[in-house]
């Protein structure tokens, strides 16, 4: 089974500093979409960034732009959401997720989540 554990999430103040990590196992990430995902209180499920396996593209939403990075380790098969200047809106449930079909694809396969809380 196609299985993605995620590490990383925490309490963190305005301005600081986070990295998530999702390992996955039963496949390999080389020629999928790699999604990071996000879901506050009362909001709809965002993507955040992915990267894309097959072309090397990688999108972030424009919230986040400047401030995260995705990256990916194929030879971990793990993928990490590098998190800088932290806001309160950052405020989530955070989600890996992966999909056969690039980046705009169906994301079939999904982490746990991860509490991200940005606050003073």
């Amino acid at each position: 089974q196609i299985q993605l554990v995620e590490s990383g999430g925490g309490s963190v103040q305005p301005g600081g500093s986070l990295r998530l990590s999702c390992t996955t196992s039963g496949f390999s990430l080389e020629y999928y979409g790699m999604g990071w995902f996000r879901q506050a209180p009362g909001k709809e499920r965002e993507q955040v960034s992915c990267f894309s396996g097959g072309d090397g593209n990688t999108y972030y939403t424009n919230s986040v732009k400047g401030r995260f990075t995705i990256s990916k380790d194929y030879a971990k098969n793990t993928f990490y959401l590098q998190m800088n200047s932290l806001r309160p809106e950052d405020t989530a449930v955070y989600y890996c997720a992966t999909s056969l079909d690039g980046c705009h694809g169906y994301f079939g396969s999904w982490g746990q989540g991860t509490q991200v809380a940005v606050s003073s």
